[in-house]
């Protein structure tokens, strides 16, 4: 691990959107999961959907394989099985049944469905605790550490200590967009940026781990950053356009510096 104090996890989905576009292997997933970390990545993200549009199964269980730094693996934990119409793509076996054989270090449960083109909203807990808390620990006996996708959202972060999660990570799009707004609406930002603030000191209070993600880049992400106790995050969409313009090595490299800073 580097020396920052919150861990940086490269999400791949726009490294395997790349390669879904064609009928081919190019680029290996395998490879620029090991580039990123070659260049100081603390762990790899995936977020295999059903419809396998970008990272597939086989990806998940081929990363497991390589990786020398922990894989999260993101998404529905009501995902059910689906099988592949496409050749040499294997079905989906259902998220949770993909996540108990890949056993990795982190799993981070979404409440995305099929028809979002990105996740974009964190757990309502009074609908779905019940529903969750018996995943968690299933998840949990099997030493996987366990993180929900929440707003920041008070009450939903103290349901979200009482069904067990070990951590949870914000899902930071509305903070973005207000960062990216704030020349504009500067105190429509600092309100934005007050409330992931006071659910990041809540999560500490609580003993619950925290970690991040959704549209942070090398603009925002600095700022978050001081938000504390704050463990991880993770990024995919913009580290990949930056790697497009810098090289994936020093896109990574600039994105390490942020939270070093």
């Amino acid at each position: 691990m580097t020396s920052s104090t919150t861990a940086l996890s490269v999400n791949l989905n726009k490294i395997a959107l790349i390669r879904n576009s064609r009928d081919t292997t190019y680029p290996s997933i395998t490879r620029h999961a090991q580039m990123c970390i070659d260049a100081g990545a603390d762990g790899i993200t995936v977020h295999p959907r059903p419809d396998q549009r970008h990272i597939r199964v086989d990806d998940c269980f081929d990363l497991a394989k390589i990786l020398t730094v922990e894989l999260n693996i993101e998404g529905n934990p009501f995902a059910p099985a689906t099988k592949s119409t496409r050749q040499n793509v294997s079905d989906y076996p259902g998220f949770i049944e993909l996540v108990k054989a890949i056993k990795p270090a982190q799993c981070t449960l979404v409440p995305d469905d099929q028809h979002q083109l990105t996740s974009d909203h964190g757990f309502d807990l009074k609908t779905s605790a019940d529903k969750l808390a018996p995943i968690i620990e299933e998840l949990q006996k099997l030493g996987i550490r366990v993180s929900l996708f929440m707003d920041p959202d008070i009450e939903q972060i103290r349901l979200a200590k009482q069904i067990n999660t070990d951590r949870i990570e914000l899902y930071t799009g509305p903070y973005a967009k207000a960062y990216e707004d704030k020349a504009h609406r500067p105190e429509q930002f600092e309100d934005s940026f007050k409330q992931f603030y006071r659910s990041g000191e809540l999560a500490a209070d609580l003993d619950l781990g925290l970690n991040a993600g959704h549209d942070l880049n090398l603009h925002n992400l600095k700022k978050f950053a001081t938000i504390p106790n704050l463990l991880e995050v993770s990024i995919g969409h913009a580290l990949t356009v930056d790697a497009i313009e810098q090289g994936l090595a020093n896109a990574v490299r600039a994105y390490q510096l942020c939270l070093s800073t």
